[in-house]
């Protein structure tokens, strides 16, 4: 077992003196120290936004309006400013219209690559098509579709327009993209007729069809080219014309960016959707463009020279984060297909190929990689890995230490609200296991103890008490903000309450705990799910677990754990003796669990979260269809495996 803290890289004097976020330092005249920088970013908040337009030289008029006016949740920011994210993520292609923009690659190893120049004239095109269909400011385009170059060229022609941009990845089901896109009304959909995953192809020409049929505001469809993609036309019976790609851009049009105020609505985002309808998260312009530029390069240390790639969908808001390397210079590796196919080294393989110098993936996939015993290779470029998506544990940051000793692990975490990261990695910082080095600049994260005071040392909830500018400028459809407020704002005055426990050390070092809505509860004694998921899925035997406490407030309940068995292997009666020991061991007896349950799977979101708040529902006798939307499941047939215990 690895102890947590344990030191496992320190960046060496070069990597500190050739650090992005060194420059920036000393273009402040300030030195070259990360707590007292992210001290000043959060008590001058505005200097340090002000300071970040400046040293990137953001495109756009800056305004001679406030910074920030008001507080959370209704702090608005840079009143007066105009800019256009498109306009800043393509400043260079005039310029340097050779430099690489894009590597595209598929499971089944096609590649295709986009110059500046290339990007841009495609972007030119679309935008061109977009107009002609009637496209303009503050209307929304809708896309069914994976992460090929397509998207990400007709997300930016969307956004030079001043429209709004949302997207769902085409494994995504029809119920569940109806839920997204009725409630944006849009005015335009692209989609896929099929895609391909681990090997298969998928049909979805139906689908596509059906999610049409419900979005009576549309004007016309798109349908992108996909590999493999039949030449069946679509039924047309909504009566929408369906136009193909190569006519949406085949016309030539000059590249105009619409430049807009800093808040206006740049994508819409959603939450997972499992209890309700996914809530429609709209991010601005000006919010992401800085908080973009500010993270991927500072703190990723991201710039003209690196190939950025992270494992991700459409559907998922890593690919927002992911095209950001455009607005820091980098190319960007967009990957379309399974992770694992066809073996799990597949990820690794592709970033060795390309040359990738950051390379981004759920934490998941490095357990996987460790149970499989993978030996990356061939990673000479790779200065960074990043992971996110759920805790790493100790075991996860030692491994990828021990197999590449010379990268830098950046663990993050942060959500689809704000689009970026609230704590992670800087260059300046070791990397000690299980703990994340920093909060980030600009983010005032705090842990917030049962009364609302702040505490360090503890496990309290994950609060932030200064505004960040990507926070959302609104939900769609939430004209008095009642339901923004409410899912933020309920718990605390003016305090930013995001739903994750978390400790923050005395050095500034976080560790998360997973979510505070699905807390173990033990004779008082409150554990993050994490803890428990590191000594269980630490067995070779185990491929996944989920743990739920059922007790109630003021009644302690049963603590059930379900696994899913690694290829091969049976939950023996010495199994379950070598789990309850080392529960026993490494937790406590509170934590042994009363019952221990093979399942066929672990029912998780199509982002890949576990479901835990939706199954102790389940467990608590709410019955599978409400406390659970199975159109928003990854696996919805594994809930049938979950039944209330008597």
């Amino acid at each position: 077992m690895v102890e947590e803290g344990a030191l496992l890289w320190e960046p060496t004097p070069e990597i500190v003196e050739n650090a992005r976020v060194t420059r920036y330092m000393e273009w402040l005249g300030r030195p070259v120290d990360y707590e007292a920088l992210w001290q000043w970013s959060v008590d001058d908040p505005a200097a340090f936004w002000t300071s970040v337009w400046d040293y990137f030289g953001v495109v756009g008029e800056r305004g001679d309006g406030p910074v920030i006016s008001g507080t959370m949740p209704g702090a608005e920011w840079f009143t007066g400013a105009t800019l256009n994210y498109a306009e800043n993520a393509l400043r260079l292609a005039a310029a340097e219209p050779d430099r690489l923009a894009v590597v595209a690659r598929d499971e089944a190893g096609a590649r295709r690559t986009l110059t500046l120049g290339e990007l841009a004239a495609e972007v030119a095109r679309v935008r061109t098509g977009l107009a002609r269909l009637g496209v303009g400011r503050g209307d929304r385009v809708a896309a069914y579709a994976p992460n090929t170059p397509e998207t990400l060229v007709a997300f930016l022609a969307t956004a030079s327009l001043g429209a709004i941009w949302s997207s769902c990845s085409p494994d995504f089901g029809a119920p569940s993209v109806i839920d997204r896109f009725t409630q944006i009304e849009p005015k335009v959909l692209l989609a896929v007729d099929g895609y391909d995953y681990n090997g298969r192809r998928f049909d979805r020409a139906e689908v596509v069809d059906g999610i049409a049929a419900k979005l009576p505001t549309l004007v016309a469809r798109v349908r992108l080219p996909s590999p493999g993609a039949g030449t069946a036309e679509p039924s047309g019976s909504t009566g929408v014309p369906v136009l193909e790609w190569e006519e949406l851009r085949s016309a030539d049009g000059p590249l105009a960016f619409e430049r807009v105020g800093f808040g206006h609505p740049l994508w819409i985002l959603y939450s997972s959707g499992t209890t309700g309808l996914p809530k429609p998260i709209v991010h601005g312009h000006g919010g992401v463009v800085l908080e973009h530029l500010k993270a991927l390069s500072f703190h990723q240390d991201l710039g003209p020279d690196d190939l950025f790639f992270w494992y991700t969908t459409t559907g998922w808001m890593m690919w927002n984060y992911l095209i950001g390397g455009l607005l820091v210079g980098s190319a960007v590796l967009l990957y379309d297909g399974s992770a694992a196919h066809p073996g799990t080294d597949a990820l690794w393989r592709v970033a060795a190929e390309e040359g990738v110098t950051y390379f981004g993936t759920g934490a998941p996939y490095i357990i996987a990689s460790m149970k499989a015993d993978v030996a990356p290779c061939g990673l000479e470029r790779l200065r960074g890995l990043g992971s996110t998506g759920s805790p790493l544990p100790p075991e996860g940051f030692a491994w990828v230490q021990e197999k590449l000793p010379a990268v830098q692990l950046g663990s993050f975490s942060g959500g689809t609200d704000v689009c970026t990261g609230f704590v992670g990695a800087v260059p300046l910082l070791p990397v000690r296991a299980g703990v994340i080095p920093c909060r980030c600049l600009g983010a005032k994260v705090e842990s917030f103890d049962p009364s609302g005071a702040p505490v360090t040392g503890e496990v309290g909830e994950l609060v932030l008490t200064v505004p960040l500018p990507s926070m959302p400028v609104m939900f769609w459809n939430d004209p008095d903000g009642s339901r923004y407020r409410e899912s933020y704002f309920a718990d605390y005055s003016g305090v930013w309450r995001h739903g994750d426990w978390i400790k923050i050390l005395p050095d500034g070092g976080c560790v998360i705990y997973g979510r505070s809505d699905s807390t173990l509860n033990r004779g008082g004694v409150r554990m993050g799910t994490s803890e428990f998921y590191r000594v269980v899925e630490r067995f070779e035997e185990i491929a996944d677990s989920l743990v739920i406490d059922t007790g109630r407030l003021g009644q302690e309940g049963r603590l059930l754990l379900y696994v899913t068995m690694a290829e091969g292997a049976e939950l023996t009666g010495d199994l379950v003796a070598r789990l309850r020991t080392a529960l026993r061991t490494e937790l406590s007896p509170r934590h042994v669990p009363d019952e221990i349950t093979e399942v066929p799977g672990i029912p998780r979101t199509l982002s890949g979260k576990k479901l835990e708040v939706p199954v102790r529902k389940i467990l608590l006798g709410t019955p599978p269809e409400q406390a659970a939307n199975p159109d928003a499941m990854a696996n919805p047939e594994v809930l049938a495996h979950f039944t209330p215990q008597s």
